[in-house]
């Protein structure tokens, strides 16, 4: 059942994504793009530069260019560095899968390391008594000791 509730929300979300990628809007790409000129997304950005992308970017979006053709077309002019986001294929998809796997990582260490600490320690014993008492002029200072707090 889950799986099938699963699978028509796949559906439903599959088809919104499918007309962002044939009809794109400006407003979607910008925050997609970055601004080489002061390294901030389209949407963040009043440089002059900025402004001439945008001014590109609508154009090709009257001309009905999808949402990977306008991207393949800024990588081919300025670099991969105009994406905001690296791509999720090739050598970018480490910048996609370290973060995760270090989180990862780092939790199974600190969980090993805490079980091991936890583990290491000896449980307390009962404490030993002292064989003879109290050294004679040790239990009268702590007499004297008692009967200051007392008054």
């Amino acid at each position: 059942m889950r799986l099938v509730a699963a699978f028509v929300a796949a559906l439903a979300l599959a088809a919104p994504a499918l007309a962002s990628e044939q009809h794109p809007t400006l407003a979607e790409l910008e925050p997609q793009i970055m601004c080489l000129v002061c390294h901030e997304t389209l949407d963040q950005s009043d440089s002059p530069f900025a402004t001439r992308l945008k001014t590109l970017i609508a154009g090709w979006i009257a001309e009905g260019a999808t949402t990977s053709e306008i991207k393949a077309r800024l990588v081919a002019q300025f670099g991969k560095q105009i994406l905001a986001a690296p791509p999720k294929r090739g050598f970018d998809l480490l910048a996609w899968l370290l973060p995760p796997v270090g989180i990862v990582a780092g939790a199974i260490v600190l969980g090993a390391l805490a079980w091991r600490w936890s583990r290491g320690r000896e449980p307390p014993g009962p404490v030993p008594a002292l064989a003879g008492g109290l050294d004679p002029e040790l239990e009268r200072r702590l007499d004297e000791e008692l009967e200051r707090f007392d008054a």
